[in-house]
């Protein structure tokens, strides 16, 4: 009975949470002339599959596994569910038949239903297998799964998309290795500097130095210079080069 129960309301919180995912990152592609709902990051990885439902699938396959982990072991969600899984699922569903962009990821309905539907069976798959799992394979996933997952979202994932920068133009190509490098130092990961650099780019490749390229990389210098700061980078790297110096000295 208690099975249902968790069945029953997995159903309907994957349903709400899809349709909203849904129609968030399909809104925006559409700004600034309406409003989006969505994390930027996600919007930088929908564009990257490159309208490929293939592409689309196993992005989201990729980062299913840390989340069945993470709930596996912890009994709680990673953000990887709303930002990676469901909308790349959704899109790759609609995409199996029609490739246009348009009338696929860009159409808020087509994937507010298509999301609804993944979240449904996601969040109802993440939540059933958690409660029947016995404990002591809770701690063999904690000991095997998460470390795996980890090794992927770390080590594969912004070689991946690093190799995307580089076949996506000499300007994606240099300022994706720019901002990667910088966020693999500063954040320790180097995707979000990675997908950064893609925009910006491909940006300038479409429609050159404007203003609002201009802007945008401004806007993420001063990201990275705040982040830097409030992460004590600067003082780590000072120290860094102490240390190195003493070294030589004694």
């Amino acid at each position: 009975m208690e099975i249902l129960i968790i069945a029953f309301k997995s159903i309907i919180i994957g349903g709400l949470c899809g349709f909203g995912v849904g129609v968030g990152a399909a809104r925006m592609f559409h700004a600034p002339t309406c409003q989006g709902m969505g994390a930027f990051r996600t919007l930088g990885e929908l564009n990257s599959c490159e309208g490929d439902p293939t592409a689309h699938f196993s992005f989201g396959l990729g980062f299913f596994f840390n989340a069945w982990a993470s709930s596996v072991a912890a009994g709680s969600f990673t953000q990887d569910v709303d930002h990676r899984i469901i909308p790349n699922w959704g899109a790759s569903l609609l995409m199996i038949k029609n490739r246009n962009l348009d009338e696929t990821l860009h159409d808020p309905k087509k994937m507010a239903f298509a999301c609804a539907f993944v979240g449904m069976v996601v969040v109802l798959f993440l939540n059933t297998t958690t409660s029947v799992i016995p404990d002591s394979l809770k701690i063999t996933a904690t000991k095997v799964l998460v470390p795996a997952a980890n090794l992927l979202v770390a080590t594969v994932m912004p070689v991946i998309f690093w190799l995307a920068a580089l076949d996506a133009g000499r300007r994606s190509g240099f300022w994706g290795t720019l901002f990667g490098g910088l966020a693999q130092l500063i954040m320790g990961n180097a995707v979000p500097g990675l997908v950064l650099g893609i925009l910006i780019g491909k940006g300038v490749d479409d429609s050159g130095w404007n203003r609002v390229m201009k802007i945008m990389l401004v806007s993420v210098i001063i990201l990275f210079v705040m982040s830097g700061y409030f992460r004590g980078f600067d003082m780590k790297m000072i120290n860094s080069f102490r240390d190195g110096l003493s070294y030589w000295f004694k």
